[in-house]
């Protein structure tokens, strides 16, 4: 039986040479194609569709909206990436084209996955404070998007960074640590296909954690290769543990960034697991 297909697309994300290559073919495809207005709109469109597939085209913030709207319900999630890391798209093996999104919708299989909340906030792929979610505040202000856009920021912050002091609480485990950043993840990569959490699966009800520590600039060569042949938790830099309930403190408040996004929290984080939640179509 064929799927009704809604495409919800965010005009303002993502590459725009790709995106608008996309869009040309699903004009072209004579799809069904909305475009969001405002924040949070993406959630509100996937919410009241009467479509059994709908389609996040953009990056991860787009992502995270429309599945949102899709939680807890039969409708089916299809994704159709074309952001600046598209961290949950690449776990899943999904391409941002619109002949491999077709051939996912038309002979995919659907694969129910975990979400998870920081502080209540729903998100699907990655989470995390230190030096990374400075970065995305940092990256967010830019006005610009891409990845080099996101190096040029991470250079700036690193000059001079310090490390804070963290109490993590893993499933009534408390851990005390001095680190660089803390990313807790159902999906194993930032994006771009670095990989800050390798071992993590979507669909095994847990949250992968990786604790980094102070390293030295000399060591970042080394340990941009492990991101990226996902061998980060070989790492002697790298603690990786695995929990259903998380508690992060710090000293006080700052950003935190969750898919792709960052955000201003105090200085509790409180994160968890909700196992099997969305249907989601992957190759």
């Amino acid at each position: 039986m064929s799927r009704s297909v809604l495409y919800i697309v965010n005009p303002i994300a993502g590459k725009k040479g790709r995106k608008q290559r996309i869009l040309s073919q699903l004009k072209a495809s004579g799809a069904d194609i909305v475009y969001t207005e405002y924040a949070g709109h993406a959630t509100e469109l996937a919410r009241s569709s009467v479509a059994d597939v709908v389609v996040a085209v953009g990056g991860d913030g787009t992502l995270n909206e429309v599945a949102r709207g899709l939680v807890g319900t039969e409708k089916i999630l299809g994704l159709m990436p074309c952001g600046s890391g598209d961290g949950l798209a690449r776990h899943l093996g999904i391409r941002g084209s619109f002949r491999h999104m077709s051939d996912v919708i038309g002979q995919g299989r659907i694969q129910t996955l975990d979400y998870a909340r920081i502080n209540g906030r729903p998100f699907f792929s990655v989470s995390g404070v230190g030096l990374d979610a400075i970065v995305s505040e940092r990256f967010a202000k830019a006005g610009k998007r891409g990845l080099w856009t996101y190096v040029e920021q991470a250079v700036k912050t690193w000059s001079g960074f310090v490390p804070e002091k963290y109490t993590i609480t893993i499933d009534g485990r408390t851990l005390e640590r001095e680190a660089v950043l803390i990313t807790v993840a159902n999906s194993n990569q930032w994006g771009n296909g670095a990989k800050i959490t390798p071992l993590a699966r979507t669909d095994d009800g847990l949250l992968d954690i990786t604790i980094i520590s102070m390293f030295r600039t000399i060591d970042i060569p080394v340990l941009a290769l492990r991101l990226m042949t996902g061998s980060i938790h070989k790492s002697r830099f790298a603690e990786c543990l695995q929990g259903k309930e998380i508690s992060i403190t710090r000293s006080g408040d700052g950003p935190a960034h969750c898919d792709g996004d960052y955000l201003e929290c105090g200085n509790v984080l409180n994160i968890s697991i909700c196992p099997e939640k969305l249907q989601t179509l992957v190759p």
